[in-house]
């Protein structure tokens, strides 16, 4: 869609009115904010053609007008100025990662809040991969003549653990040659295959090396299946309630409901794909939930074929470019981590000084 110049101007600043103050935008408001040197009467023209165009919308009989989801979209594409984010705003999502938590679903819950706390929005967390989970090593602890610790380690770098206790004594030496044997013969192994290689290793072992042996592969299978679950993580919901579009309850329940009850559902969830950032806005929603609402995600390696999303959910009235920048710099400091074993420096790469 070919705007002139002045109409770009105009819809940049209706947009960047709206966002910061939740209500429509007047032609004074636009007079002000824009810079251009035209009287109020022609902007008001102006915006009646942008209305005719579809990209802004007289709500009720105010005066003044909002963007349309078409409006956001074309400001999202061509008219967003890329945010920098500032040495404190750097800083903070630093100390965040500093964190170093390694434990892949205690990553997707604790980057969940940490964003939610960052951007006030409500906050959605999830992983996926082509490739499935397998175990690569098997620890275990003795704690008692009778009971041990099982320790799990995955490709995807989670590190999984359980108590079990034995309805009879086993002995170190035992425990050893327990966890020589599942190292030798459950390593390597994919879901599918971890029970097909138990009933095979369950016809060598005797009777009592059995029981044992079927409690920890059995925790594995269990692991796996939760690692390839693809489990949304979400936070921060109640922040909805804080938004001049949701303080009716018949407006933010079903949202707020639809978040709670994410769960393992991610097909009506957006998909990143082959972008870092991407911005869904409204109607594009396919969730009929997320309908008058717009997403805003990032995506990051984790290795082993896995990639995570991290993501917001709030009113059409968002500082795209604010959250964006956000969710980006987060978003590269997990790959780093994940990847590297190492995080962008305190100040962050690149952030505007502060004033």
């Amino acid at each position: 869609m070919e705007l002139s110049e002045r109409k770009k101007q105009i819809l940049r600043a209706v947009v960047e009115n709206y966002i910061q103050t939740a209500d429509p935008v007047g032609s004074k408001a636009i007079v002000a904010s824009s810079g251009l040197k035209v009287s109020s009467a022609t902007i008001r023209n102006e915006m009646a053609e942008l209305e005719n165009m579809g990209l802004l919308e007289q709500p009720h009989t105010s005066a003044g007008r909002i963007p349309s989801p078409k409006g956001y979209r074309l400001y999202v594409n061509e008219l967003m100025e890329e945010h920098r984010l500032s040495m404190q705003e750097a800083r903070k999502i630093n100390d965040a990662l500093n964190l170093k938590i390694r434990e892949m679903d205690q990553v997707m819950t604790e980057a969940g809040k940490i964003i939610s706390q960052l951007t006030k929005y409500p906050t959605f967390a999830l992983t996926k991969g082509t490739k499935q989970a397998v175990i690569t090593r098997y620890d275990l602890l003795m704690v008692e003549d009778n009971a041990f610790i099982a320790v799990l380690m995955t490709d995807t770098q989670a590190v999984k653990n359980k108590y079990f206790r034995l309805p009879s004594p086993v002995s170190q030496t035992q425990l050893q040659l327990l966890g020589t044997l599942l190292n030798t013969s459950f390593t390597g192994l994919t879901l599918a295959q971890l029970q097909p290689e138990l009933a095979r290793v369950s016809s060598h072992a005797a009777g009592e090396a059995y029981g044992p042996i079927n409690l920890v592969v059995s925790f594995a299978m269990e692991v796996l299946e939760e690692l390839e679950s693809n489990v949304v993580h979400t936070a921060g919901i109640p922040t909805l309630l804080a938004h001049p579009e949701y303080q009716s309850l018949e407006k933010a329940e079903p949202l707020m409901n639809y978040l709670s009850e994410m769960g393992g559902e991610t097909a009506n969830l957006p998909v990143v794909q082959g972008e870092n950032v991407r911005i869904v806005i409204g109607p594009e929603n396919v969730a009929d939930e997320l309908k008058d609402s717009s997403v805003i995600m990032a995506s990051y390696d984790i290795g082993g074929g896995m990639q995570g999303v991290i993501g917001v959910v709030g009113p059409t009235r968002m500082d795209y470019a604010d959250l964006a920048a956000r969710l980006s710099y987060f978003a590269e400091g997990l790959s780093r981590m994940f990847g590297k074993g190492e995080i962008p420096p305190p100040g962050g790469d690149g952030g505007d000084e502060e004033p």
